[in-house]
């Protein structure tokens, strides 16, 4: 399986968008401070994945979620969560 995730950075407010054919440790590399990326924006909370079998699947729907159209559906489909969470780019 492949995976499709968004984190939280409680820090910034801010979302990431990634994907992994391991959840777990992903996740954990990612608390670990082992992500270049998201190393300086912990603490970190998962808010969102979905599961895909094929790894270009999972790709093709990473980069949408990055992009202005996927950006602004997963607004909508999470804004409860966005909201609780103290997203600042509603």
């Amino acid at each position: 399986m492949f995976y499709v995730y968004i984190l939280f950075s409680i820090k910034d407010r801010k979302l990431y968008v990634g994907y992994t054919n391991n959840l777990n440790r992903r996740l954990q590399e990612h608390m670990d401070g082992k992500v270049l990326s998201t190393k300086e924006r912990q603490p970190l909370k998962l808010i969102y994945y979905e599961a895909y079998i094929t790894e270009p699947e999972a790709k093709r729907r990473e980069k949408y979620l990055k992009g202005g159209n996927g950006r602004a559906q997963l607004k909508i489909q999470l804004s409860e969560t966005l909201n609780q969470c103290g997203y600042k780019y509603l």
